[in-house]
Formats: C-alpha cells, sequence, structure tokens
C-alpha cells in the first residue's frame, strides 16, 4: 500500500502510514487460547511478528500510542464480518480491529452510502487486535486509525466467506489515460465525499485519476472536503482513510494539516505529470528494516503482553 516518502510541492507528506475480548483459557487448542506474547520471539525478534501473533485485543479503555506508523492501541473493537450494510474482506487475516471511532466511522459511512442507494461498503484492512507494524502490506495501520474501504460496492448479493477471502475488487484507473474507468461512477463519489466530510477524517489517500475525478465533478460547488483527499500512489481500487487521534488519546501523535486549499490545482497537477509513481512494483510491501518492540513507544511492550 503506503511504501516511503514523496515530496509534494514544497511540502513534505509523510504518509505515515497500518484488530472481541481476550478469555485467557488453559486449553492451548482453544480458539481463545492467548497466552503472554514474550519480546524477541519469531524468526527476526520483529515487533510485526509478535503483534499479529496476538489474536485479541486488550480489555483497557481505548487508547492510542506513538505515530500511524509507529504505535499500537489498546482497548480495540472489532467490525463484524457482515453487517446490516458491509461485509470485511479477507477476514482471516484478522486485521479488521480499530479505536472504537475508527469502528463507528465504518459503520456510518456504510449506512450513509446505503442511503444513497448503493448498498453498502467492503471493508478492508484496519489493524490487527493491538495495533503495531504488520508483517506486510502497510507501513500504517498501527494504532487503530487507518482503514482500507474499498471503492467496489458491497453486491447486491452478499458474498459468501470463502468468497470474502478469494474477491478482487477491480481497479478504478486507465494508467495510460490517466483517467479513471468505467467503474467510476457515483457511488464512488458518494463514498468518498461522505467520508471526507466526516469532523473525525484527517486524510484520505487515493489515486491521482481519482482526485482528478472528484475535482472535475465537484467543480465550483462547495468543495471544501477536496482538501482531506491527497493523491498518492497506488490506492486504485480502495481509498485509505485515516482519523485524527481521538479524543483522551494524549500519546497519539496527529500528521500536520493537510496544505490550504481543494488540492486540484497545482498539487494534482505535479502528479499527473510525473507519472513514476504509476510504474512502480506492485509487489507486496516488506519493510527494508523491521521494527524491533523496543523501538515503538514503551507502552506498547506492556500492551503487547498484556493478557487483559
Amino acid at each position: 500500500m503506503l511504501q516511503r516518502l514523496h515530496l509534494i510541492g514544497t511540502s513534505a507528506l509523510i504518509f505515515l502510514a497500518a484488530v472481541a475480548c481476550e478469555k485467557p483459557m488453559s486449553d492451548p487448542t482453544s480458539p481463545n487460547h492467548n497466552p503472554p506474547i514474550k519480546t524477541g520471539i519469531g524468526p527476526d525478534g520483529s515487533a510485526a511478528a509478535q503483534f499479529a501473533a496476538v489474536q485479541h485485543p486488550t480489555q483497557d479503555t481505548a487508547q492510542v500510542y506513538g505515530t500511524y506508523t509507529r504505535g499500537c492501541v489498546a482497548g480495540a473493537e472489532q467490525v463484524a464480518v457482515s453487517g446490516p450494510h458491509w461485509q470485511v474482506l479477507n477476514p482471516a487475516r484478522n486485521r479488521a480491529w480499530g479505536h472504537p471511532v475508527l469502528v463507528r466511522f465504518v459503520k456510518d459511512l456504510a449506512v450513509k452510502v446505503a442511503n444513497d442507494g448503493h448498498v453498502g461498503l467492503l471493508v478492508g484492512d484496519l489493524a490487527q487486535p493491538r495495533g503495531g507494524p504488520l508483517p506486510s502490506d502497510h507501513n500504517s495501520h498501527q494504532v487503530g486509525l487507518d482503514a482500507d474501504i474499498w471503492l467496489t460496492p458491497m453486491p447486491t448479493k452478499r458474498l459468501s466467506l470463502d468468497e470474502l477471502e478469494t474477491f478482487n475488487p477491480p481497479s478504478m484507473v486507465d494508467i495510460t489515460t490517466m483517467t479513471t474507468n468505467r467503474s467510476f461512477g457515483v457511488a464512488q463519489y458518494s463514498m468518498l465525499k461522505h467520508a471526507a466530510q466526516s469532523n473525525d477524517v484527517e486524510r484520505i489517500f487515493v489515486s491521482p485519476p481519482i482526485k482528478r475525478a472528484l475535482c472535475d465533478r465537484a467543480g465550483n460547488r462547495n468543495s471544501d472536503w477536496l482538501r482531506k483527499i491527497r493523491p498518492w500512489r497506488g490506492h486504485m481500487a480502495h481509498m485509505h482513510v485515516r482519523l485524527s487521534c481521538p479524543p483522551g488519546s494524549d500519546d497519539c501523535k496527529d500528521q500536520d494539516p493537510p496544505p490550504e486549499g481543494d488540492g486540484c490545482g497545482a498539487e494534482l497537477s505535479s502528479w499527473l505529470k510525473d507519472r513514476t509513481w504509476a510504474s512502480e512494483s506492485k509487489g507486496i510491501y516488506v519493510p527494508e528494516k523491521a521494527i524491533k518492540v523496543d523501538g515503538l513507544p514503551p507502552e506498547c511492550k506492556r500492551i503487547l503482553e498484556s493478557n487483559g
């Protein structure tokens, strides 16, 4: 997904950009069995291997610690695999966890999209049960405030559990013409606009041609919400939504606010002219250097090893 630093104009946008109650049991074969995770385990001793091994959240009050690319979350909640207006893709990944404000955002957005006549949402990765670095795919999604939402709406006929693991939403972008394709239309505009108008949302990352399609459709009408929608490499089939630090999480570190304006001018043009981002590898993201537990905020070690 998001892999490294890109300079936008004169300002550096650092995409710092990574989930059910734990009931310890004595039977190690039980799906609820979750013994303490000790630091230093795994082939590389990485924080990612250790956080991925934990299947349940802590029972703490919800708190975010650190930054989007180096942190963790206590008291996370889970988005159910299927809800009234959403389904979660790849549920076996166990990445549908987040701070309660993120879970509420996803559910509220699903209702708004359904009320617009588009059935609902297909939800991608949020975070692991206790956040932390992920073994692959993301540099962010670590503090329970990031969510990938597929731009393909939830089908009228619900996907089976098997289909949820294999369904591959299509790209909305034609790289040759640097425009959106036939898959992008009213439903996608509805999703993105509703998401950007949420007071909890700090940024939304999409492919540059998608940003251009939104700018063209919004025209000169009230488009303050476009400021939050940021062009970025990848993101041709989904939007990456990032929430601001929630009240009460004093150890959570926000990004700087987006640049002023709707971002539909010179900034967007620079992305569309310099297309090097479009030809980069589409392989699975793997961090060049694994983050160790002691490289995270101190509270993350306690969260990782907590039994409840």
